[in-house]
């Protein structure tokens, strides 16, 4: 029986996982921020932020990158293409996942908010962010320096690694507004090269074009 497609309502990390699987879905893209703090899309989440998806094969609607990644993982990924189930790779997955969410998203978003939004310049705070977010990278470069395959875990391409890419491809426009920011990626070139690989993905191009696509629609 053929898949009934999923609704998403943001074109990021989520999307890829969803592509990478052959998974059927469509985007219901809100890019007005106010119309994501009001019904009917609070009614679907309550925190008022993208993404979020309705599956109409399991009747689940959730809200979270992580959450939904964890799920569509759970529910579709039955060959294990982007996941292990073995030990101790589900875990390693854990541990890299749980580090884009509490480490790169965070420490990326603020650093994206006091550089390029926040209508008073505090200096303090750019900096601040700016250089987690150098740390961040700095982590993923060690980590990756020390793997043989190049990969988070295993010897594959996993959710845990795209979940990190289009944070990424934020970095260079980030520090672009701030002058000091000293940012090369080529000081971190475990990291470059995993972030290239992960760009040459089918998925990820689709993605990473259908998403420029929209956005261009939005601006004009």
């Amino acid at each position: 029986m053929a898949l009934e497609p999923i609704v998403l309502s943001y074109v990021g990390q989520v999307a890829i996982v969803l592509t990478e699987l052959s998974l059927p879905f469509e985007t219901v893209a809100i890019w007005d921020a106010a119309e994501l703090k009001k019904a009917p899309f609070t009614d679907i989440n309550p925190n008022g932020r993208a993404p979020a998806i309705k599956d109409p094969n399991t009747g689940i609607v959730l809200w979270e990158s992580c959450a939904i990644i964890r799920y569509l993982i759970d529910q579709y990924d039955r060959t294990n293409t982007l996941s292990y189930d073995t030990t101790p790779e589900k875990y390693l997955l854990d541990q890299w996942f749980f580090f884009q969410a509490s480490g790169q998203g965070p420490y990326y978003g603020q650093a994206g908010w006091f550089n390029m939004f926040h209508p008073e310049k505090l200096p303090s705070a750019q900096n601040r962010y700016i250089d987690q977010t150098k740390r961040v990278v700095g982590v993923l470069d060690a980590a990756l320096g020390q793997s043989k395959s190049g990969w988070l875990v295993g010897d594959k391409c996993t959710y845990a690694d795209l979940s990190f890419f289009m944070w990424d491809e934020q970095i260079e426009p980030i520090m672009a507004v701030v002058s000091s920011s000293e940012w090369r990626g080529d000081d971190f070139p475990n990291w470059k090269k995993w972030h290239e690989r992960m760009g040459e993905r089918e998925a990820v191009k689709k993605v990473v074009d259908e998403k420029a696509k929209m956005l261009a629609g939005v601006q004009h």
